[in-house]
């Protein structure tokens, strides 16, 4: 009898089932301590508890993609085991923020399936909620994955694409209970500007870079518990790589936007995301960001702004996603589309 799990393949899925993903997690200063180390991301609310205290909440959470990096990495086994790439991201909710000693539990509901022109793989959507011990959604989001067919005879199922929002509405954001930036402390948080300092379509280039080395891109897979063998086994691609995990590049460039948004504190949307290109070791990454929009919330001294967050293993300073076709330049590594609260 054979007791070693293969994870599924594209044939399969179905369209309306819920997978209940195994093993929880129980998240402490260790994850934060490690994120730190791996980015290294250094914004005030997520560094201190009094400067999260003195802006109203109970503590300093878990970062925002530490938490969305455990959630997600329930769901690699299920989903992404056997995926070629993992396509994108939307509807990104951050509900409540997440706390030294919350376990964390994570739920996928399958929302759509496209078999390839090739036969060989096909896309799968799926509805992610990450819940903590009080069973709270703390984290809901939709991805999509290309994942390979173990039998390339199988039927192709019906197509079913779901219709997802481009973006979040400003008045669908869950702010953290308490929120209070009206005593905001810019000499902590290290930079003056506030939400009214940035301009609707104003670029920033965030100047600094970091070379992925293969060492620390295999610890932040393992602290994340994603299984997905491109990021292992390089017997699983063609070219003999290892691919760099996603989430690890969205790290990365979410840390190096500090320079230049170190006030926006907390991630509350991701409207839409893109892994452009692959990432490998060896890339030096490099980021800006678009203004997008901004918006009012209901939180004293609180602003949404809408960013557009570009990685690039190229020239920052170029500031340039696509070519004159409107493909990605070859240098784009993930195209983040996403909402953060910031003081006003």
């Amino acid at each position: 009898m054979v007791k070693t799990n293969p994870g599924r393949f594209f044939e399969d899925y179905t369209v309306g089932e819920t997978i209940h993903h195994a093993v929880p997690r129980t998240v402490s200063g260790g994850e934060r301590a490690l994120y730190h180390a791996l980015y290294p991301a250094r914004h005030a609310l997520y560094s201190s508890d009094e400067f999260a205290k003195a802006s109203g909440l109970n503590g300093s959470p878990l970062d925002d993609l530490a938490g969305f990096h455990v959630v997600f990495g329930k769901t690699v086994p299920d989903v992404s085991l056997n995926a070629l790439a993992n396509l994108g991201y939307a509807e990104g909710k951050f509900l409540k923020p997440i706390y030294a000693g919350d376990t964390l539990r994570t739920t996928s509901k399958v929302i759509g399936l496209k078999q390839n022109s090739n036969g060989k793989s096909g896309v799968v959507w799926v509805h992610s909620k990450g819940y903590n011990q009080r069973d709270e959604v703390v984290i809901d989001y939709k991805r999509w994955v290309m994942v390979r067919k173990r039998d390339l005879d199988a039927a192709a199922p019906e197509t079913v694409i779901p219709d997802l929002a481009a973006v979040i509405a400003p008045q669908d954001l869950t702010i953290p209970a308490g929120l209070d930036f009206t005593n905001y402390d810019f000499a902590l948080a290290g930079e003056p500007h506030r939400a009214a300092d940035y301009e609707i379509g104003e670029k920033i280039n965030h100047v600094d870079g970091v070379t992925i080395e293969e060492a620390e891109h295999m610890i932040a897979t393992r602290l994340w518990q994603n299984t997905a063998k491109v990021h292992f086994d390089t017997s699983a691609r063609s070219d003999g790589t290892r691919l760099i995990y996603g989430g690890h590049v969205i790290s990365m460039a979410r840390t190096l936007s500090f320079n230049g948004l170190a006030n926006a504190q907390m991630i509350a949307g991701i409207n839409a995301g893109a892994h452009a290109n692959p990432c490998l070791s060896g890339d030096t990454v490099r980021a800006w960001s678009e203004v997008l929009d901004k918006a009012d919330v209901d939180a004293p001294g609180v602003t949404a702004l809408r960013l557009r967050l570009v990685a690039t293993k190229g020239d920052s300073a170029k500031m340039e996603l696509r070519n004159d076709e409107g493909r990605y330049l070859p240098d784009v590594l993930l195209d983040l589309d996403y909402w953060v609260l910031m003081p006003s």
